[in-house]
């Protein structure tokens, strides 16, 4: 292992532990796993690469070994037949993976087509404590156009005012920000959350009122769909474990229901709640129903 990587971004991963050091921490971050075994020469010229590449992008993907004479059954299960293979898990499941010695430009498009980028370093911490913002969200909306006029050109500026309107209740104008925004901002974090947000806040337009919905899910606890819109106004009432579980026990009656429609749920729950304990907790209750 280089000098240059941390641990926290590059650890040997193991058949006992693959669910949880891998497809469990595959749901928040991209996990990168590259077969190789000691006496393999590309094997040694690619994991310096590597190594270097999981560093410098600072925790925007973890780097999982996978040593094949060690863990065979891992090999096995991936169906291994040369060395060495990249094979790339996000969300908890495999989505592309990559045989043979790649160049470093090569990695980095790989990384860059699964919109996986460099993270900049936190910043250091200081004791300066930030002012909470009193504003309403009508006002910092007001704020936010306001700004716009004066520097147009600042494409931030538009996701700014597309959380805001959604703190106001407002989604008219909220698909066209997000839909404007260009490629840099539009994977950012806080796009992701207010797409998330903007989805359950259109559902719950149409939604029957709670108190029907929670009659259709005593009546028939296979009315997934219910469960669906009960789950969304919940969230939206900032009941956000209620709201967790509901989607988890749709996940338990049937995971393949509308294509998958309940993890999808959960992974935009995961986006719109701010607790990351309790996203975590859910996320390790995902994955064991998953798999």
């Amino acid at each position: 292992m280089t000098e240059l990587s941390a641990p926290a971004f590059v650890f040997e991963a193991t058949t006992a532990a693959f669910q949880a050091e891998v497809m469990e921490r595959s749901l928040t971050t991209p996990v990168l796993i590259d077969f190789w075994a000691e006496w393999c020469g590309p094997c040694k010229q690619l994991g310096p690469v590597l190594e270097k590449l999981a560093a410098e992008y600072n925790g925007a993907f973890l780097l999982a070994k996978v040593d094949v004479e060690r863990e065979q059954q891992l090999a096995a299960a991936f169906q291994i037949r040369s060395i060495p293979t990249l094979v790339l898990f996000k969300d908890g499941q495999p989505v592309d993976g990559v045989p043979g010695s790649l160049p470093e430009a090569q990695l980095r498009e790989f990384l860059a087509q699964h919109a996986i980028e460099p993270l900049a370093p936190a910043e250091p911490e200081t004791e300066h404590r930030v002012a909470p913002d009193l504003r309403t969200a009508s006002e910092r909306v007001e704020e936010i156009r306001a700004r716009m006029q004066e520097t147009p050109e600042q494409e931030t500026l538009k996701l700014d005012l597309a959380l805001a309107l959604l703190d106001a209740g407002e989604t008219g104008a909220v698909p066209g920000l997000l839909e404007g925004l260009p490629a840099a901002i539009a994977t950012d974090e806080r796009a992701r959350t207010a797409n998330a947000r903007l989805g359950f806040m259109r559902l719950v337009e149409r939604a029957p009122p709670r108190g029907e919905l929670e009659s259709r899910v005593a009546r028939d606890g296979s009315d997934l769909e219910a469960w669906h819109l009960l789950g969304a106004r919940q969230l939206l009432a900032g009941e956000e474990q209620l709201a967790l579980d509901t989607f988890l026990e749709m996940l338990r009656i049937d995971r393949a229901f509308h294509d998958g429609l309940p993890r999808r749920a959960l992974l935009d729950a995961f986006a719109v709640i701010a607790d990351p304990d309790l996203v975590s907790s859910a996320r390790r209750r995902m994955a064991s129903l998953l798999f």
